[in-house]
């Protein structure tokens, strides 16, 4: 463009054209990178298995133990780790867009909340005991969609429903629902409360085939749901009136962005529980590599997530000798890197 500035439409559609193919390409290496990962994760773990009884246990050609380990250890886990990495971050992205808030992560609605409120009581009281083993797990799931129609109801007026409203119920309900479990923490006994303490911590140990069934369902469900809302996320980023004006029908696409994040986080904690920072960092990383466009941002999220997640996953099992939970780690690596990136790129995260 010889240090011209864009002065037509064809100028722009081909800044456009060139901005969408760096995005497609950034999404094929971060693909390439989860599929390397997921390979190299795959012979990474507790079980002290070799490089060939692992292909052994994948091809199904190894002894009883070595195709458990993989088949029915492993493998599931490590899908159960991309899904959630996918959902927290593509919800990060969604409450950071739609709050307009780089701070905004996927509990600022107190699902999270709701969801530990909701396994504490299972945990303590046998809630949904009937379901054999799965208590905890229904729990988190119901409670965390009850809490997203309980902040909705809070916010909404016969006016309508700001986003602002939306950001204060949802603290004032977080709020409620922490304190909530902080008093069945108390009244405990040691035993419960070191199962209640261990599945807010955040860990994938106990996921198998059975809770990548569980949670595919509604994050699938919620990637969707937000996925054909992209294109009106990026006109609403530019202001709720301008977006009306345009045509986007904010109430419905608002409502369908909440109800998809609260079934991406319902999705992921009645599985492994709560697990901070991965939707507040990894949305940064690739809005600012890729930009704000949702449309190549939500993919980059999507595989991004994954990525990180089993990382952090690997290293959680790996570094110690018994497995030390992922949230702590994602939250002490996490932590010091968002503080970096503050400081470091705060003019460029939503410029």
């Amino acid at each position: 463009m010889d240090g011209r500035r864009p002065s037509s439409g064809e100028d722009l559609r081909r800044i456009g054209a060139k901005s969408r193919a760096r995005g497609v390409a950034i999404i094929l290496l971060t693909a390439i990178a989860l599929a390397a990962i997921f390979v190299i994760c795959l012979f990474l773990g507790s079980g002290g298995l070799s490089f060939e009884r692992c292909i052994q246990g994948l091809m199904g050609d190894g002894s009883w133990s070595d195709n458990y380990i993989i088949q029915r250890i492993r493998i599931p886990r490590m899908l159960c780790v991309i899904l959630v990495g996918a959902a927290l971050s593509v919800g990060g992205m969604t409450m950071q867009s739609l709050f307009k808030n780089p701070m905004a992560s996927p509990s600022v609605l107190g699902l999270s909340s709701g969801a530990s409120f909701g396994a504490s009581m299972a945990i303590s009281y046998g809630i949904f005991g009937f379901a054999s083993g799965y208590g905890t797990t229904i729990a988190a799931f119901i409670f965390c969609i009850g809490t997203m129609g309980l902040v909705y109801a809070v916010a909404y007026s016969k006016y309508g429903t700001s986003t602002m409203m939306l950001l204060l119920s949802g603290m004032a309900i977080s709020a409620m629902f922490s304190g909530l479990t902080s008093l069945i923490e108390y009244l405990a006994e040691d035993a419960t409360l070191a199962d209640i303490v261990f599945w807010m911590m955040g860990s994938f140990n106990r996921c198998g085939w059975n809770s990548f069934y569980i949670a595919v369902v509604p994050i699938v469900l919620g990637l969707i749901m937000i996925g054909i809302n992209t294109r009106e996320m990026n006109i609403i980023s530019m202001g709720e009136q301008q977006a009306k004006t345009l045509g986007v029908n904010v109430g419905r696409c608002r409502i369908m962005l909440i109800l998809g994040t609260s079934l991406l986080v319902a999705g992921s904690v009645s599985i492994c529980g709560v697990i901070g920072f991965v939707g507040l960092i990894v949305p940064h990383i690739f809005r600012m590599i890729a930009g704000p466009d949702h449309v190549m941002l939500m993919p980059l999220c999507m595989l991004g997530g994954a990525v990180f997640m089993l990382i952090m996953d690997t290293i959680a099992k790996t570094i110690t000798v018994g497995e030390l939970p992922v949230g702590i780690l994602t939250s002490l690596l996490g932590a010091p890197f968002f503080m970096y990136i503050l400081r470091t790129r705060r003019r460029e995260i939503w410029s």
